[in-house]
């Protein structure tokens, strides 16, 4: 077998075995987080606006981080009936908030221009008050104590479709920045509050 030959395998192997950006019914191509989609922006790759192959970020929120971090303070939510911990954001979450707090422009990454900020319903800011609670350990120990929530099946995983992070909840757990199949990048349908049920049990 000639030396192309094996190398073109071998790359077809590769890719075969990435996961892929499209799950279930549809991608991220031309959703909201698709900004090849915005005219006059000069970005013509999809994931480039949050991955990069080379040089990612040193501190790696998600994989391959292209972005910059946002370096905000935030105000958390809280509440007297709240038996989770609550601090400012971290993991994935302080990644989502690096668009959607608003401090850090959307193209705000290698090879974007770094003017264009978050603005209508999906702006958050960094008052976090009136936003479900991220960044805080859901384990055996805080389902006890709360009395109403589901006890997580592992430190990776609530129930089916929902993830944990090093055993915290993040924004991720909720919602998929990869797909939009059920609206507001929500992971399940919330028909019913049915997303809502997969961990509040009250």
């Amino acid at each position: 077998m000639k030396r192309g030959t094996l190398l073109t395998l071998a790359a077809g192997a590769i890719l075969l075995a990435l996961p892929t950006v499209s799950r279930g019914a549809t991608t991220i191509a031309g959703t909201a987080h698709d900004l090849s989609a915005q005219a006059g922006w000069g970005i013509t790759e999809i994931c480039v606006s949050c991955h990069t192959p080379h040089n990612a970020q040193a501190t790696q929120l998600v994989p391959l981080w292209n972005h910059t971090s946002t370096v905000a303070s935030f105000t958390p939510y809280t509440s007297g009936t709240l038996n989770a911990t609550v601090g400012q954001p971290d993991g994935t979450s302080k990644a989502c908030l690096s668009c959607h707090d608003g401090t850090v422009a959307i193209d705000a990454f290698v090879g974007g221009g770094g003017t264009h900020t978050m603005t209508g319903g999906a702006l958050l800011g960094t008052d976090l008050r009136n936003d479900h609670p991220v960044s805080f350990t859901y384990d055996l120990a805080l389902a006890t104590a709360d009395g109403g929530l589901v006890t997580p099946a592992s430190a990776s995983l609530v129930v089916t479709d929902i993830p944990l992070f090093s055993s915290k909840l993040e924004c991720a757990s909720c919602h998929n920045a990869h797909n939009n199949a059920n609206g507001d990048f929500l992971r399940v349908s919330n028909a019913g509050s049915a997303l809502c049920l997969k961990c509040h049990s009250k």
